[in-house]
């Protein structure tokens, strides 16, 4: 009987094959969005551990539920100083890293 052998693969191989390699511009902006992502899903998390609904954190970020629901499904056009409030109101603690390149491109880590 022959068995067959699989190569194996890392999800940096994927990743770099697939969506680009570190440090172009198309993996930045993919690293982004899944950085966006996971921190919407975060938000989601602690307001239903905190047993609040998306209109209640809503009330006490000083926005409508719609804008919850963006922040928590990575909706674009949400304000940075809206995440920010949402985060105070879950208070949660923000610690974050700003670095520009020489091509002055934005990094957040």
């Amino acid at each position: 009987m022959k068995t067959t052998k699989f190569k194996t693969y890392s999800l940096d191989e994927v990743t770099d094959e697939f969506i680009g390699k570190k440090g172009t511009p198309e993996r930045d902006k993919f690293e982004f969005e899944l950085k966006m992502d996971l921190i919407g899903e975060m938000i989601r998390e602690t307001r239903k551990e905190m047993n609040l609904t998306q209109e209640q954190l809503g009330k006490l970020v000083g926005v409508q539920k719609a804008q919850i629901s963006k922040i928590e499904n990575n909706t674009k056009d949400v304000r940075f100083s809206t995440i920010m409030k949402v985060f105070d109101a879950l208070k949660a603690k923000v610690k974050f890293t700003i670095e520009f390149d020489k091509n002055n491109q934005l990094s957040i880590a």
